[in-house]
């Protein structure tokens, strides 16, 4: 027997005290600088987890390549995975039955937000898009599993999967295309409070529209008036929700794709928007704020929605230097009464350092701000508090006088 497997025949992984302290406190991941010993565990193994005295912390998914190499799926053993991953994919469900209202689409399984580490699975309309990020998540079992769970209790038309070359590569799994796993629809119309929306499931970001952001469009929406600019605006979900609201709106993004889906988007919604103007701009939002804003041109709502722009604390002065300036410009440009919907979705940046930024903005800008609203994701990308990773989202409401 190895000397990395029980008497069960089960891999086990030793961990530091730091990371066992880190499991003990409630977080689900130790890195892999933390491993005492893994030797000849496989890639992908659901493992025991133990501390450098042998003392036994949980049971985890196990990743021979990626820097989070422990990922728990329980603080007790875990004899059936299948099992396990079934009741967990009924719990994801009967958490959204009861929290998701007003719209077809929302993000059915969010990973760790679902002690389902490294699986995404999102929900638009009668189509299932699937994710998987993790060597445990990619085995033919685990696949099968979800696969059978998920058509029994959701029924859809079709699952599909999603393919994020870079995370196979750093997972190093065999590369391998999206496409279908299950049934032929690749295309459908979902629906967001009361916006529609064309979805199809091979084509776009990630799994397919921001979901997150889907009770910020309502929030919005309530407090939009006037002209309004939605920057960053991909397919349209921000500059869609303002459109009932608003007499003029703006989308700008640097993608075309991006736009002609937007503009599709606003087609299907033509009896909701009645004779509202909207108009599509594709342009780098950083030179079209600068153009802008020197030109004198003003509204009553900007939206600020724009990628993440650092995915780790070594890039955070550069990214609150790129917010700081599209924040700075988008105050000028608004009109007294108007308001400012700013968002980030980069996890390194904190939340008191986020609202800092704003006020310095509104500071060299010369306006003065009330905060109308704090908010974060929706509902159906759930944080655990003990898993600060999971919370990511901020959207701030401004009024600017």
């Amino acid at each position: 027997m190895s000397k990395t497997a029980d008497s069960t025949g089960v891999p086990r992984v030793k961990v530091s005290p730091r990371g066992a302290s880190r499991l003990k406190d409630g977080h689900a991941w130790v890195y892999r600088s933390d491993i005492v010993s893994a030797d000849g565990v496989p890639p992908g193994s659901v493992i025991k987890v133990t501390d450098h005295r042998g003392q036994f912390l949980g049971t985890a998914l196990y990743s021979s390549s990626s820097q989070i190499a422990v990922r728990l799926i329980s603080r007790e053993p875990v004899a059936d995975l299948p099992a396990l991953l079934r009741g967990r994919a009924a719990n994801a469900i009967a958490y959204r039955e009861a929290m998701v209202h007003d719209t077809n689409a929302y993000r059915l399984i969010f990973s760790e937000g679902d002690f389902l580490p490294g699986l995404i699975v999102d929900r638009y309309n009668d189509i299932l898009s699937m994710q998987i990020l993790t060597q445990a998540m990619d085995s033919e079992i685990v696949r099968a599993t979800l696969i059978t769970e998920l058509t029994e209790r959701v029924q859809p038309a079709s699952i599909v999967e999603r393919v994020d070359p870079r995370v196979r590569q750093l997972e190093e799994l065999p590369p391998r295309p999206s496409g279908l796993l299950q049934g032929e629809k690749t295309s459908t119309v979902f629906t967001m409070n009361g916006v529609q929306f064309k979805f199809e499931a091979l084509e776009g970001q990630k799994t397919g529209a921001f979901l997150d952001q889907r009770e910020n469009y309502a929030a919005a929406a309530k407090y939009a008036h006037g002209e309004a600019l939605d920057v960053f605006c991909y397919q349209g979900g921000f500059a869609l929700h303002l459109a009932t609201r608003c007499t003029r709106v703006s989308g700008v993004d640097s993608s075309r794709p991006a736009l002609e889906i937007a503009e599709q988007n606003a087609a299907l919604n033509r009896a909701l928007l009645e004779d509202k103007e909207i108009e599509w701009i594709e342009a780098n939002a950083f030179d079209l704020l600068k153009d802008y804003s020197s030109s004198g041109q003003r509204y009553d709502t900007i939206i600020l929605d724009p990628p993440a722009f650092t995915k780790s604390k070594r890039e955070l002065d550069a990214a609150m230097r790129g917010y700081k300036e599209l924040n700075l410009r988008a105050l000028k440009m608004l009109r007294p009464g108007g308001i400012l919907v700013t968002c980030s979705c980069s996890y390194h940046v904190s939340p008191s350092d986020f609202i800092e930024m704003i006020a310095d903005a509104a500071r060299d800008a010369r306006r003065d701000l009330r905060l109308v609203e704090i908010r974060g994701q929706s509902k159906d990308h759930p944080i655990l508090l003990n898993i600060p990773e999971t919370s990511y989202l901020k959207c701030v409401i401004l009024h600017v006088s």
